[in-house]
């Protein structure tokens, strides 16, 4: 097969998530564990980091991993989705796996795989695993797919493990209230392995300090050790002070000056605060990684990971961003980031996947603002059309274009220089960007 045939193939024999939504959610670890003893339990050949959460996973993912490699290891970076292409899933020190490889594997354990019929996802880390193992990495950091306790990615016991936040997402799943979803985050807690909590909440913090107890974990709530803090008054791009917490006056004192993240949202500024604590902790335990190295991670991470959608711009004339937040939490912010900027008129080209409460989701976008309703090529992505009647009916207007790259090319024409343009809603709409 070639490797588009075999991707054709593995579409069309396994549960996709992205596809199916929730049905193709394997609620255990059963299938995981299978894959694992019959690959020779690749997951127990290196050291890893698995990071968990609502939001922010992918980015303090891909932040880790750039200063990592600016440290001088050899780094696996297992994340999903993919926007482009499958291979994205699995990098080292930014480089995806080769195509060729993807084809052998598959071709090598056919059997095992019509046998089995795992999810994709399943499949997915397997492959990740069976990769870092084979190419002997310092270390691979694991992004938790869905949840935390019964993802597939939750057979690892890491050196660190990592929880960004808590918001509302896959309910349905992971449950109703931020303690319930918590508990499910929490499940990657392992015994003796130190957990940092990128940001601490009343609601939560208990569910965590609990876990840990329990695990026998030292947990670190970053945002306690260290600050973030925008310094400049540009809304688009970012430049960032870091304080860190002083143990002799108990009070925070300047620690790095001017940090120009590569990844411009300001709400990147919470998950940053994980990621130095996160860098202080792998310090702790014998690793050596310098300030010249968190500066470089932090400053060239899309260089080195080959990021992207995240507050990703398109386009300056007229300012064109996309980004990949799809939960209310992770809107909200992104929201509120866009409310700042100085613009004459403000276009949105939405999209959405049908288990999301897109009512909800549209009250949080400005009434002024000038709409452009699209949908992804899968079967789980809401018709335009369907998107566009919820719209009217909660007193929105707009346009429905079912591509989302015609839908761009529209309101380009629309837009005037001082105009903005975002381009979101769902990882699937952004996926679909030409532009990218």
């Amino acid at each position: 097969m070639t490797y588009d045939e075999t991707i054709d193939y593995l579409y069309s024999l396994l549960p996709v998530f992205h596809r199916q939504g929730e049905i193709a959610f394997k609620a255990d670890l059963s299938n995981i564990l299978k894959i694992s003893e019959y690959l020779g339990n690749p997951h127990l050949k290196f050291r890893s980091i698995h990071i968990a959460g609502t939001n922010g996973k992918g980015s303090t993912s891909h932040f880790i991993a750039a200063i990592l490699q600016s440290a001088g290891y050899k780094t696996g970076l297992y994340t999903s989705p993919h926007l482009k292409d499958f291979v994205e899933r699995f990098r080292i020190n930014g480089v995806s796996i080769e195509k060729a490889n993807i084809v052998s594997f598959i071709n090598k354990h056919k059997a095992f795989i019509e046998h089995l019929k795992p999810s994709f996802f399943e499949l997915s880390v397997g492959i990740a695993f069976d990769f870092f193992a084979r190419e002997n990495v310092d270390i691979a950091v694991i992004e938790v797919g869905l949840g935390g306790r019964l993802d597939s990615t939750n057979i690892i016991t890491p050196i660190l493990s990592v929880i960004t936040n808590i918001g509302f997402d896959h309910v349905n799943i992971l449950g109703d209230t931020l303690p319930k979803i918590a508990l499910e985050k929490a499940g990657i807690i392992k015994q003796n392995v130190p957990i940092v909590i990128s940001e601490r909440n009343s609601e939560t913090e208990g569910v965590f300090i609990s876990k840990a107890t329990e695990m026998n974990s030292e947990i670190f709530f970053a945002s306690d050790k260290y600050r973030v803090v925008p310094n400049n008054s540009n809304n688009i791009f970012l430049q960032v002070d870091v304080y860190k917490l002083n143990k002799l006056s108990n009070e925070f004192n300047i620690y790095i000056e001017n940090l120009e993240p590569q990844l411009f949202g300001t709400y990147q500024v919470k998950n940053l605060t994980g990621v130095l604590q996160v860098v202080e902790c792998l310090n702790n335990l014998r690793f050596d990684i310098s300030d010249d190295a968190i500066k470089n991670g932090i400053s060239n991470v899309v260089e080195l990971t080959s990021l992207k959608g995240r507050w990703q711009v398109l386009d300056k004339d007229p300012l064109t961003i996309c980004d990949t937040g799809h939960n209310e939490h992770g809107l909200k912010i992104v929201l509120e980031q866009i409310e700042k900027l100085n613009v004459r008129q403000k276009f949105f080209i939405l999209g959405f996947v049908k288990d999301k409460n897109v009512d909800d989701l549209l009250n949080l976008f400005p009434k002024d603002g000038i709409y452009c309703f699209t949908q992804a090529n899968t079967p789980r992505s809401l018709p335009s059309e369907k998107l566009l009647e919820i719209a009217e009916s909660i007193s929105m207007s707009g346009y429905s274009i079912v591509s989302v790259n015609e839908a761009l090319k529209f309101v380009k024409n629309l837009a005037k220089k001082d105009d903005f343009i975002y381009i979101g809603g769902s990882t699937y709409i952004v996926a679909e960007l030409n532009d990218i």
